[in-house]
């Protein structure tokens, strides 16, 4: 009997050992935190003396999926409180936002600095601080001005200069208190979205030319912003300043054919390179996209390659304008040189001329363009960590879209599964310092409009006052950050969400 009961001993402590041994801890100064932006979540387009942005122009023309507009939103405008207490549930290291430019400086310009705008965002920032959340602060997420892209937006030569007279009303307004600076979000939806597909605004414009010169304007304006908070406002306040690109993991679909491995290579190139390498490299767009563009433009009859190039100077200039990088990452794609579709000529996607596949395994989330690649983040980690040794990353925007409703388990295993490949990057010497959910709570997800939910909390669009709801991924989420660790076992046993003493 002794021995049956010495066995059922042991086999228990191995059992409880082994769960213990799933459990992974995060570092102590890990950020984990959640993401928003301003046009997605705030509403009020015309309130307050806001100005007109390029999408406020955009939806009034032709609204998005669902007769969508982000003219109310999730409302966060008027529910400034909820959105805190939020915070306050879930017990957030940070909380990461956006400015909107256009509600500070309706007219794109400082001559007219809107005080109202300024207001708001204070009063959010000191309501985070009063209860010990950092603010992470996206200075441009999507939302240019009308009146500036009626001078071309991000294609004129002068919108480096304009971006850098914003971003001194918001250090002088708001550096005093904010630790984590993003300059800008996602280069590649700005330039190789906005100018190019009718699914974000600017649509008007044509393609293969548009989004290299939008390129080359964005990483020269992003350089300006660094250096004009390097020698203004870093010693006073000493926050990290970066940029956040949206960060697809790419991989040849055939491993042994050298047609899909070059491919490959001109796909990370085109889309990630582009704006990492004048940066987080030598200064200049990445060698064989630069020879790809210029070959494909000679053939086409241009008497000069269609990607501009950067001057010494300039070079000289956005090198190395980064305290840390920024990445968003939702899953990736196969690169494949067989079928290769008819893409516009000229364009970007006509320059690299490869067939992107997602395989009918992965598992589909709602939105249209999201399969779950597996294991796509610590490969896209790793690959960051080999090709700029050294640098500082955030995950700044992750997650899942789903219309599950409150009970999103799906959301609930892709966020584990993340956090899961964050961590063994940790442990492989990535310097990954944070990472933020997207998003706080379901919002107006641009072309999708309010089909795609991300939210950790369901917003009720319908209801006046965008009543909020905690799902089940809210209370998954919640115990990680209470925990400071990763339990694939554990499951919530109340649905009724608190904020915890200390919060």
């Amino acid at each position: 009997m002794k021995s049956v009961l010495l066995i059922c001993v042991t086999y228990l402590a191995c059992c409880l050992a082994s769960k213990d041994e799933s459990i992974k801890k995060f570092p102590d100064d890990f950020l984990l935190g959640v993401a928003s932006s301003s046009y997605q979540i705030e509403g009020a387009w015309d309130e307050d003396g806001k100005g007109v942005s390029i999408w406020d122009h955009t939806v009034h023309k032709a609204p998005m999926i669902g007769n969508a507009t982000g003219d109310v939103a999730s409302d966060s405008y008027h529910n400034l409180d909820r959105d805190i207490e939020m915070l306050r549930e879930l017990g957030v290291d940070t909380y990461r936002f956006s400015i909107s430019w256009s509600r500070i400086l309706p007219t794109g310009f400082p001559d007219q600095i809107n005080q109202a705008g300024i207001d708001y965002y204070n009063r959010l920032i000191n309501e985070m601080l009063k209860y010990n959340i950092e603010p992470s602060v996206t200075i441009y997420h999507w939302e240019l001005p009308q009146a500036l892209q009626d001078l071309g937006g991000w294609t004129n030569p002068l919108v480096g200069q304009w971006f850098e007279d914003y971003a001194r009303v918001v250090f002088d307004n708001f550096a005093d208190r904010v630790k984590l600076w993003i300059t800008i979000n996602e280069p590649k939806e700005i330039c190789m979205q906005a100018y190019v597909h009718v699914v974000n605004e600017p649509s008007s414009y044509g393609s293969g030319i548009t989004e290299y010169l939008c390129a080359k304007n964005l990483v020269v304006a992003h350089a300006k912003v660094y250096h004009l908070y390097d020698k203004e406002y870093r010693h006073k306040y000493g926050a990290k300043v970066g940029i956040t690109f949206s960060t697809g993991w790419y991989e040849p679909a055939n491993p042994n054919s050298e047609a899909d491995q070059y491919l490959n290579t001109l796909q990370h190139q085109s889309l990630i390179g582009i704006f990492m390498n004048p940066i987080f490299g030598d200064g200049g767009f990445p060698k064989e996209l630069s020879e790809q563009v210029a070959e494909k433009s000679a053939a086409q009859g241009y008497p000069r390659s269609r990607l501009p190039e950067f001057t010494d100077e300039e070079k000289a200039l956005v090198r190395g304008t980064y305290d840390f990088m920024g990445i968003n990452h939702y899953t990736g794609l196969l690169v494949s040189a067989e079928n290769v579709p008819q893409y516009p000529s000229p364009s970007l996607s006509d320059d690299v001329g490869a067939n992107l596949i997602q395989l009918d395994w992965w598992k589909p989330g709602s939105a249209p363009w999201f399969r779950w690649m597996p294991n796509s983040l610590y490969k896209l980690l790793k690959h960051l960590h080999n090709a700029y040794p050294g640098v500082e990353i955030y995950i700044t925007e992750n997650g899942w879209a789903s219309d599950q409703g409150t009970e999103d388990d799906d959301r609930v295993n892709y966020i584990r599964s993340a956090l899961d490949q964050a961590l063994e990057a940790v442990e492989q010497g990535v310097r990954l310092r944070g990472y933020f959910v997207w998003s706080l709570m379901d919002s107006f997800e641009w072309g999708g409009g309010y089909s795609e939910r991300f939210g950790l909390y369901d917003v009720d669009f319908e209801s006046p006052k965008r009543t909020r709801t905690p799902k089940k991924s809210a209370f998954v989420y919640k115990q990680i950050l209470k925990t400071r660790s990763l339990d694939h076992h554990y499951e919530p046993e109340s649905s009724v969400m608190k904020i915890d003493e200390g919060h």
